[in-house]
C-alpha cells in the first residue's frame, strides 16, 4: 500500500460512536505533464511575487494577509487568528447527521473524492462498525466538513473496508436540467431504435480505467521525448565541433611555434 501523507485528520461519529479517522485525496494530478513559465530568450524560469498595488514593492510572506473589501480600496484585514477563532465543530469532526439510500444521489451534485481510513488500531473497531452498519442498510450517510476553509456538504460512501467521501457542490452550482433538456421530440422511430439498440449491445464491454486514458498526455510524452533526443543529438554535436576546432586550434599553434622557433635560431646562427 502506497504511503500517503493525510489530508485531513479528525474524528468520524455516529450517535455515540467515535473514532479516530485520516482522510486522503482519491485522485492526483502529480504524474500530469506540467509546465513552467520561462524566459524564451534566457532560457531561465520566470517566478511570480506578490507587489503592493500602491508602492509596487513585493511583498514579503509574513506580511501577507487576508482582506475584506467594504468599500472602494478600503478593506477589514484578518489574520490567521481572527479565522481560527470562527472555525466550525465540522473542521475536525464527521458528525453523520442523516443517511439516504445510496442510488440516490444525482452524479452531477459528486465533485470531490477522498479515502477515508481509520487513523490507528485504536479507532479500527469502531471504523468497522459504522462502516458495516451502513453496508447493511445500502445507505450512504450525509454530514459536513471544512474543506479549504469552507463548510462544505459531504457523502460517506461505505466502499470495501473503507469509505469514499465526497464532496457536494453547492445546490446553487447545479443548473436545473430542466432549463435545458427542453424542445426534444419525444417522438422516435422504433425500428431505429432498435438498430441502435443491437449496436449498442455489440459495443458492450466491462469497466476499465484505461476508458478514461489522456491522449494529450500521452502525446505530450512523445513530444518531449523528441524533444530530449534532439537536445542530446545537437549538443553532441556541438561538442564534437568544439573537439576538432580545438585538436586544430593546438595544431595551428604548435606549427607556429615551431617557426618561431626555426626562425629565433637562424637568426642566432646568422648573428654568430
Amino acid at each position: 500500500m502506497a504511503e500517503q501523507r493525510p489530508y485531513w485528520k479528525g474524528y468520524l461519529k455516529l450517535s455515540l460512536v467515535t473514532c479516530p479517522v485520516a482522510m486522503t485525496p482519491a485522485t492526483t494530478g502529480s504524474e500530469k505533464v506540467r509546465f513552467h513559465t520561462m524566459n524564451r530568450d534566457t532560457g531561465n524560469r520566470v517566478v511570480s511575487q506578490y507587489i503592493d498595488s500602491a508602492t509596487g514593492k513585493p511583498v514579503k510572506q509574513k506580511n501577507e494577509a487576508r482582506g475584506y473589501e467594504r468599500g472602494e480600496d478600503d478593506y477589514i484585514i484578518l489574520t490567521d487568528e481572527d479565522l481560527e477563532g470562527v472555525e466550525l465543530d465540522t473542521v475536525r469532526t464527521i458528525d453523520i447527521e442523516k443517511f439516504v439510500p445510496r442510488d440516490s444521489i444525482d452524479w452531477i451534485y459528486l465533485e470531490t473524492p477522498h479515502y477515508l481510513t481509520a487513523n490507528g488500531k485504536i479507532g479500527g473497531e469502531a471504523f468497522a462498525v459504522i462502516l458495516k452498519a451502513m453496508q447493511a442498510e445500502d445507505v450512504v450517510g450525509i454530514s459536513r466538513l471544512v474543506l479549504g476553509r469552507r463548510e462544505r456538504a459531504i457523502v460517506l460512501e461505505p466502499r470495501g473496508e473503507g469509505i469514499v467521501v465526497w464532496a457536494l457542490r453547492f445546490g446553487d452550482e447545479v443548473r436545473p436540467e430542466s432549463e435545458y433538456f427542453e424542445g426534444i421530440d419525444a417522438a422516435s422511430n422504433e425500428k431505429a431504435v432498435s438498430a441502435l439498440a443491437t449496436v449498442i449491445k455489440k459495443r458492450m464491454k466491462d469497466w476499465s480505467p484505461e476508458m478514461a486514458a489522456d491522449p494529450i498526455q500521452e502525446s505530450l510524452l512523445k513530444l518531449i521525448a523528441r524533444k530530449k533526443k534532439a537536445n542530446k543529438t545537437s549538443r553532441a554535436k556541438t561538442s564534437k565541433s568544439a573537439g576538432k576546432s580545438a585538436e586544430k586550434s593546438n595544431v595551428i599553434d604548435i606549427m607556429d611555434a615551431l617557426k618561431k622557433s626555426v626562425a629565433k635560431e637562424l637568426k642566432s646562427r646568422k648573428a654568430g
